[in-house]
């Protein structure tokens, strides 16, 4: 509604708009003022769980170094800490602002040149803690089993978004998918077994979200167990006769077979940690681990008076889980979970109001990636799996580590902007008309697709 009026004595006619847009503004003007208030904006939650995960961090990691503290430079474990946390904010601003269907664009590409980095590690890399799986590039040390857990994600989500159907996901998009799993997860397995687990866990999850029969779920985890039994059997055909007891106390760690390190992780594991049993290399992060635990109590002792991080082995990275419990508690470690578990909830409140499949596969895929990693560093940490390497996400020093996951919530970031994820038919048009033609298959599951049946 407007209304008219004259000025005196100049003749001039102006139009006043009762909604509070400027005086005489042009329509194209007001189009643009429109545009920009109805701009989609990333969603808050994820934002504020990326944020104090990140607080988080900074604080527990600089408790959890000191072994790494010299004298003069006691910051120095934080400073670098601090470049890749900064780096992994900039990245998430740059991943939230593009939109989610460029990702399927270039799924391929990147889980090709990921698993490049991934075989290249596994033949020339270098050793960290007993493993060959990291590359030294220009100074710095990547990671490729870090990189390539996310790409498969990416590239999963692709696979099913494409082979979308109301029924659940076809069989060309099972085959597809279980071949990139099980491909990627054969040459992860001399990284790292816990990785391969993961993936195929992570693999198993997306699977499920897309509305796969409980009889093709069934046929996938038999492939997955059969193929794991027969990379089994060639790797460890070659241990027969090797000096290990009853309980897998004996272990000699190899770059190019880490088979009796795993036989002696899951022995030990085993016949658990008793209070009569010496300190030695096999157990010294189990108990250190349980001690620190045990120090926290229910409220914890506090922020930086954790006893056990000068102790406790790799306390910044694989077991800083134990050192956030021992300074805050049973209480704070409880938070924690409840964050993580929070973030997966929320992207699958986003998932299930998405039009598309691929956007609710990304997002759930990326989520259930970071919940699954952090879900299994806690596991370990508190004696519920066999010690193995698994960082704590975006809270564990590691540079690829950070990085990777930063990226992955920069993912989920675009996701909750550019995806419809409401009723209104113009917006899901329009979203089509930015999607590749074979990256538009509905999300049946959605409550929008239902809507508007």
């Amino acid at each position: 509604m407007e209304t008219s009026k004259n000025i005196s004595g100049q003749g001039i006619k102006i139009k006043e708009s009762l909604d509070g847009v400027a005086v005489g503004q042009s329509s194209r003007t007001r189009a643009a003022t429109v545009q920009a208030s109805e701009r989609p904006k990333p969603d808050t939650y994820i934002w504020g769980i990326y944020i104090m995960l990140l607080m988080i961090s900074v604080i527990e990691l600089f408790s959890a170094s000191s072994a790494e503290v010299s004298g003069t430079n006691v910051y120095m474990p934080l400073i670098r800490h601090g470049i890749f946390l900064v780096l992994g904010l900039g990245l998430v601003l740059v991943l939230q602002n593009i939109h989610y269907g460029y990702y399927s664009r270039f799924a391929w590409f990147l889980a090709l040149i990921s698993f490049f980095l991934l075989l290249i590690s596994n033949f020339i890399g270098i050793e960290i803690n007993g493993a060959q799986r990291a590359i030294n590039v220009a100074g710095f040390t990547i990671q490729p089993a870090e990189i390539v857990k996310l790409t498969v994600v990416v590239l999963l989500a692709t696979i099913l978004g494409r082979h979308q159907q109301p029924r659940g996901v076809s069989n060309q998009g099972m085959i597809e998918a279980a071949i990139v799993v099980v491909v990627f997860g054969g040459c992860l397995w001399k990284n790292g077994l816990t990785n391969t687990i993961l993936l195929f866990g992570v693999s198993l999850s997306m699977f499920l979200i897309g509305g796969m029969k409980w009889k093709k779920f069934a046929m996938i985890v038999g492939i997955y167990i059969l193929c794991g039994g027969v990379l089994y059997v060639m790797k460890y055909q070659n241990d027969k006769g090797s000096e290990f007891d009853t309980i897998g106390k004996t272990e000699i760690v190899s770059s190019n077979d880490r088979s009796k390190t795993h036989i002696g992780r899951v022995g030990r594991f085993i016949a658990g940690v008793h209070p009569n049993d010496p300190i030695d290399d096999y157990n010294r992060q189990v108990v250190f681990a349980k001690i620190s635990q045990a120090n926290g109590g229910i409220f914890g002792q506090g922020p930086g008076n954790s006893r056990e991080s000068s102790r406790l082995p790799l306390a910044f990275s694989d077991y800083i889980y134990s050192i956030i419990v021992e300074d805050t508690g049973l209480v704070g470690g409880i938070i924690l979970l409840v964050i993580y578990l929070f973030l997966l909830a929320r992207a699958g409140r986003i998932a299930y109001k998405c039009s598309r499949a691929f956007p609710a596969f990304l997002i759930m895929g990326c989520a259930v990636l970071i919940v699954f990693q952090a879900l299994v560093h806690m596991a370990i940490v508190t004696g519920l799996f066999p010690v193995s390497g698994q960082p704590l996400p975006l809270i564990s020093k590691g540079g690829t580590s950070v990085l990777v996951m930063s990226a992955a919530i920069g993912i989920m970031l675009s996701v909750s902007r550019f995806a419809v994820t409401s009723g209104n038919k113009n917006a899901i048009k329009q979203e089509l008309d930015e999607l590749p033609e074979d990256m538009q298959a509905a999300n049946f599951s959605g409550q929008i697709n239902e809507a508007t049946k």
